[in-house]
């Protein structure tokens, strides 16, 4: 009998060898766990793309881009404090959520890196306002999105959504949107209106 996973060898001759048995136990290994941490899903950008690029904190200026607390924030305030007993200063700053309009704060040592969002903006005509609240949109080559909705600012919808109904009525107008992209979002962020 041979206990599970014990291999027998014999030797490689015409004939069988009963005196030469070679054991070996075969060990199986779990895979080692991902040393990297979890990789977000994105729904705007490539496959294999970054979302975001390293920025050490102490090179944060206003009117920059940085993730505080995961949200892509607008630097509005930096401020540095002094070399402290353990040796590095700190860099305390202040941005709001280029999306949802929160502020948000984090303090970093000025040597050390952070992370800072790709943030892009694109303009696009606004063809449509669908009844559902999704808008198609097109750009001058000839790309249409019809996966945006109007934006969460009950100002900025209505402005947009008054503005297509007007050029519905016979006032013909050219409304254009801005998307920002940051994060895998995108999301309709100002319009321009021109008649």
């Amino acid at each position: 009998l041979r206990p599970p996973g014990l291999v027998t060898l014999l030797h490689s001759s015409s004939k069988p060898n009963p005196n030469l048995v070679v054991s070996a136990f075969c060990l199986k290994f779990p895979s080692p766990p991902s040393l990297l941490p979890p990789q977000p899903t994105t729904m705007a950008s490539s496959a294999g793309a970054s979302l975001t690029y390293p920025i050490r904190a102490g090179e944060v200026k206003k009117g920059s881009y940085v993730l505080l607390k995961n949200h892509p924030c607008k630097v509005i305030e930096v401020t540095t404090s002094k070399t402290g007993k353990h040796g590095h200063a700190k860099a305390n700053i202040t941005g709001t959520d280029i999306f949802a309009g929160t502020k948000h704060m984090d303090i970093s040592p000025t040597s050390h890196n952070m992370e800072a969002p790709f943030v892009s903006t694109k303009t696009w005509t606004l063809d449509d306002v669908k009844s559902d609240g999704f808008v198609t949109l097109s750009d001058e080559e000839g790309n249409v999105r019809e996966d945006l909705k109007l934006p969460k600012d009950e100002k900025l919808a209505k402005e947009i959504t008054d503005a297509h109904e007007e050029r519905q009525d016979g006032e013909w107008a050219d409304i254009e949107v801005q998307v920002t992209s940051a994060m895998g979002i995108d999301q309709v962020m100002s319009v321009n209106i021109s008649k």
